[in-house]
């Protein structure tokens, strides 16, 4: 069920007003209504007509009490009370003010943690009160302790200055009638029985021996003093000498020692044990488990008292009397207070002599929450601060742990905390599942707003019951026009409403076509426009059938791109179908033609074998892809581009502009030289394709076949004129060999007449005519080969190879012109797959024109000069090897230079003008390039360079002829005896 965003508004209101207690207050602010109803002004104040408050004058309310009745209020207090009062109202006001900016949800917040918050002060108030009443009980306990333990003391003190001015009485009966022996024993038993503390009394002279000595009955004998024995003990002897010092009574313990030990007993252990440390008692835990009760095993410690006998201005020795502790603590002390308190006797080093003490272990720690045994401590007067007394208060509280109270108001405050905090993530889960919902409302409504589709809900009457914003954009029509509407519905046309009624009733059936229909729709201003409906069931939340819904698309649009789409193809095709070439396109690994145009049916039929024997003869003219691969059928599985050539792919598959596979074949069934472009492409079904166009190119070849054959001639042609302007050169060349050879024959026929000849000169000569017929033989050859007409056949041709058989030729021209020749080639220049023929052609003619050149301009011996150079170059980024010919003559003229390579056009009166185009010509046809330019010497032209460029073919080889070496036909030459003007400007060429 979807929820309105105005629904939600009007429950969050509700919620809120619910909590504040009325309508239009913010939850938790105070309600501040009139004064008098929100405000209860305290005595003697009234409402100012401006809405403040102001005290009333003393003089109208004399008799003005307090709040509480306690008395009369004086008129500056009453003023500090309204002004006061003011102080809240205007921090109410802040508050309020602050509660109604915030968000209902903040406020849900707020309220949710607002009581969380009161119980957790409320468990913090109650356990600070439980802390101090327990802290306020600890000092209660602790001054009851401090004043019992001080009242044993008093009560020790009294019992022991009791007894010592029992003791000082006898001590002057002693100094004031000389007691006898058994005087002295009488009176001291009658102390000893009469006081149990009392355990030795004897009489001691200066000299520390005991005169007389009594004791009480059960006394060891080791802690007897026999009379005659001496004062032995250190502690004991400074203490005599001190009570003699200061004719004071002096108290002191008894030496730890061994004295009055039981036979057999162990003499080692702890020095508490030797100096009569208290041992637990057998059976004291389980008397009082709390309890670690220490008795002593042996005689108690004792306490010496040394009472001065002083008689006149001299000391007669001491009194030394002997308590029991254990027996002035157990008789010394209230019952009453013995059995509330442990109590002990303490030295000055806190080691128990004599009593009960509580231990302060971990067992009890843990209950008391760390709070040690209550304790207090005391020096015994009149003994001074080497005796203490101490008592520990058996515990009788509960305190803060056994307190039922506190654990249930602290048990009860963690379930209402707990509770709230599952209250509060309740509606916090409340609240954003309402603010999802909110969200997703939102959502659906811009989406549904935004639509471009056109949404309309129907009963099953077909009644209208919802249409969406796009519905009433594309009708026009607005949605309170349209709800609630049956038919015949306003945006039917009136011509189609028999159409649209028919059909109505089939989707009011359910007989509905699942890719919709398409109908005419008009709008309210009467435009109609063309629409498609699609309609599905509406079934609601419970799963019910409601209705039914449509979703309408304008196509009008689609409609004309189809048309247009259609028309383009119908164009598209007309044009192809009129091609001249054969149009054919097949995807890859499948014998299906997907296109052919009316040539490629006329050609090859309607199957696609004819694509496939046009793929299979291009791959094998390139020497690609196999003959299995080109007929698309390859079977393997594993990749289907396997064996493709992949950058044919590349080039392919681009923007239409990459360079397309083209090869020229023959086909023999159709006696056609055709030209066969093929390229890779994504067909419309998203399959690779290969397309092949194959375009007639026989008139093309046929003209191709008729210009190179007349080419061929003209290149021959064109080689006889350059030696038949040679002849008169070659004739002279060839003189000189022939005139060697006939000299040589008369001279070895008159020689062998006179019989004036031996062996070795008739071999000599013989030798010598042989090398001058074998250079007249080759010149001949030379010439034979150079005019001879072949076919073109290029080949990987030597570079230094072809420069010295051209230059074989030039050098007969340059000697008869006397102009010398200056050459430089690089060493371990690379192979070219060229024609060598044609090139040596190029450079006789290049050299022939600038021998021409320099006698033309009729220049002095010294400046007959002409260069040819031969490196390689890198031009565009492409390897070449540059030939140059530079020579010394006047230069080109503007107006030559542009028409330089114009065929028939000549400088020279008999030349033909076919020289240099044909030149150009055999470069380019090698993919190399040719120029010319002026040497200058300022502004003067001393000169002219032509120069052509020559690639060199991928992985070409160094030159098997390396610097220095030559051919055997320029060695043979060189080895000739005419002289020549040819000179070298690299020591590494041979001179010609």
């Amino acid at each position: 069920m979807v929820i309105s965003h105005e629904e939600i508004s009007d429950v969050c209101q509700a919620h809120v007003k619910s909590l504040c207690g009325r309508p239009g207050t913010a939850l938790g602010a105070p309600t501040l209504g009139p004064m008098a109803a929100s405000d209860p002004l305290p005595a003697g104040a009234r409402p100012h007509a401006g809405g403040t408050d102001a005290p009333t004058p003393a003089s109208a309310q004399p008799q003005a009490k307090a709040v509480d009745g306690g008395g009369y209020v004086p008129p500056d207090s009453r003023q500090a009370a309204h002004a006061n009062l003011g102080a809240w109202r205007r921090t109410a006001l802040k508050m309020r003010d602050w509660w109604r900016r915030q968000s209902p949800n903040r406020q849900d917040r707020f309220a949710a943690l607002a009581p969380l918050l009161a119980v957790l002060v409320f468990l913090a108030a109650v356990a600070s009160a439980f802390w101090y009443l327990r802290i306020e009980e600890a000092e209660r306990e602790q001054a009851s302790v401090r004043r019992d333990v001080e009242y044993a003391q008093q009560q020790l003190r009294l019992r022991l200055i009791e007894r010592q001015e029992q003791l000082m009485l006898l001590a002057r009966d002693m100094l004031a009638r000389e007691l006898s022996a058994p005087e002295f024993s009488q009176r001291a038993r009658t102390l000893l029985n009469g006081y149990p503390e009392l355990q030795v009394i004897s009489w001691v002279n200066e000299q520390r021996r005991v005169l007389l000595s009594q004791h009480a009955a059960g006394v060891g004998a080791t802690q007897r003093r026999p009379p005659g024995s001496l004062l032995e003990e250190p502690e004991t002897e400074a203490a005599f000498n001190l009570a003699l010092d200061l004719r004071q009574a002096v108290y002191s313990q008894t030496p730890r020692t061994d004295r009055g030990r039981p036979a057999g007993a162990p003499t080692g252990g702890t020095a508490g044990a030797a100096s009569g440390a208290l041992v637990a008692r057998p059976g004291a835990a389980a008397e009082a488990p709390e309890l670690s009760i220490a008795l002593a095993w042996q005689p108690s410690n004792l306490l010496e008292l040394h009472l001065p006998l002083v008689a006149g201005q001299r000391t007669r020795g001491t009194l030394l009397v002997e308590y029991s502790l254990d027996n002035l603590l157990r008789y010394g002390l209230p019952p009453d207070l013995a059995s509330r308190y442990a109590m002990s006797l303490l030295d000055e080093k806190r080691e128990m002599l004599a009593g009960l003490a509580l231990p302060d272990g971990p067992g009890r720690t843990w209950r008391n929450w760390g709070r040690p045994a209550l304790s207090w401590e005391v020096p015994v007067s009149p003994v001074g601060n080497s005796l203490l007394l101490r008592g520990q208060a058996h515990r009788t509280s509960l305190l803060l742990v056994g307190s039922g109270m506190f654990w249930l108001v602290g048990v009860l405050s963690l379930m209402t905390g707990w509770l709230l905090i599952n209250n509060w993530r309740h509606n916090r889960r409340r609240a954003q599942t309402q603010q999802a919902l909110v969200a997703e409302t939102n959502f659906r409504r811009a989406m549904e707003n935004s639509m471009l589709t056109g949404m309309r809900a129907m009963d099953k009457n077909g009644r209208i019951t919802y249409v969406n914003a796009a519905f009433c954009q594309m009708t026009g029509w607005s949605e309170a026009e349209l709800v609630g509407r049956t038919p015949p519905f306003p945006y039917w046309p009136d011509e189609d409403r028999e159409v649209l009624g028919a059909r109505l009733d089939d989707e009011l059936q359910g007989r509905t076509h699942p890719g919709g229909f398409q109908v005419r729709v008009k709008r309210k201003s009467g435009e109609r426009f063309e629409a498609r409906m699609y309609v599905s069931p509406l079934i609601d939340a419970t799963g019910k059938h409601t209705g039914w819904m449509t979703s309408m698309t304008d196509i009008t649009e689609p409609n004309r791109i189809r048309q247009q789409l259609s028309e383009s193809y119908e164009r598209f095709t007309t044009v192809l179908e009129a091609l001249d070439a054969a149009v054919s396109v097949a995807p890859l690994n499948n014998h299906d033609l997907v296109f052919a145009n009316r040539r490629y049916r006329q050609w090859f039929g309607a199957d696609v074998q004819g694509h496939l024997q046009l793929l299979a003869q291009t791959a094998n003219r390139r020497g690609g892809i196999s003959d299995d691969n080109a007929t698309l059928d390859s079977g393997d599985a594993v990749d289907d581009l396997a064996g493709l050539p992949t950058e044919a792919l590349v080039k392919g598959q681009g923007d239409g502009s990459g360079d397309q596979e083209s090869s020229e074949l023959y086909v023999p069934q159709l006696e056609l030289w055709l030209e066969v472009r093929s390229r890779y492409l994504s067909w419309v079904d998203g399959r690779l394709a290969q397309m092949v166009i194959a375009t007639d190119i026989t008139p093309r070849r046929n003209a191709e076949e008729q210009s190179a054959s007349q080419a061929e001639r003209a290149q021959a042609a064109s080689r006889l004129v350059t030696m038949g302007e040679m002849a008169s050169s070659v004739a002279h060349e060839l003189n000189q060999p022939l005139t060697a050879i006939n000299n040589y024959c008369t001279g070895m026929v008159s020689r062998i007449k006179s019989g004036n000849i031996n062996e070795d000169d008739l071999i000599n000569a013989l030798d010598k005519t042989a090398r001058q017929a074998q250079r007249a033989g080759q010149i001949i050859q030379r010439i034979r080969s150079f005019v001879k007409r072949s076919e073109p056949n290029r080949s990987l041709s030597d570079v230094p190879t072809m420069v010295n058989e051209a230059l074989e030729l030039a050098e007969i021209e340059l000697r008869r012109r006397n102009i010398r020749l200056s050459r430089y080639i690089a060493s371990r220049l690379p192979v070219l797959y060229v024609d060598p023929i044609l090139i040596e052609q190029v450079l006789m003619n290049l050299l022939r024109n600038a021998v021409q050149a320099i006698d033309a301009a009729n220049r002095p011996a010294a400046e007959r000069h002409v260069e040819l150079r031969v490196a390689p170059k890198e031009n565009n980024g492409e390897a070449t090897i540059e030939f140059s010919v530079s020579d010394t003559g006047a230069g080109l003229a503007p107006e030559v230079m542009e028409r330089l390579y114009e065929a028939f056009f000549s400088t020279k009166a008999e030349g033909m003008g076919i020289g240099l185009n044909l030149c150009r010509s055999i470069v380019e046809s090698h993919q190399g390039r040719m120029k010319a330019e002026n040497l200058y010497n300022g502004a003067r032209p001393v000169g002219c360079r032509f120069t052509f460029w020559l690639p060199v073919p991928p992985q070409a080889s160094p030159s098997p002829h390396p610097a220095g070496e030559l051919p055997a036909r320029a060695q043979a030459l060189a080895a000739s005896p005419v002289p020549t003007t040819l000179t070298d400007s690299n020591s590494a060429d041979h001179p010609s």
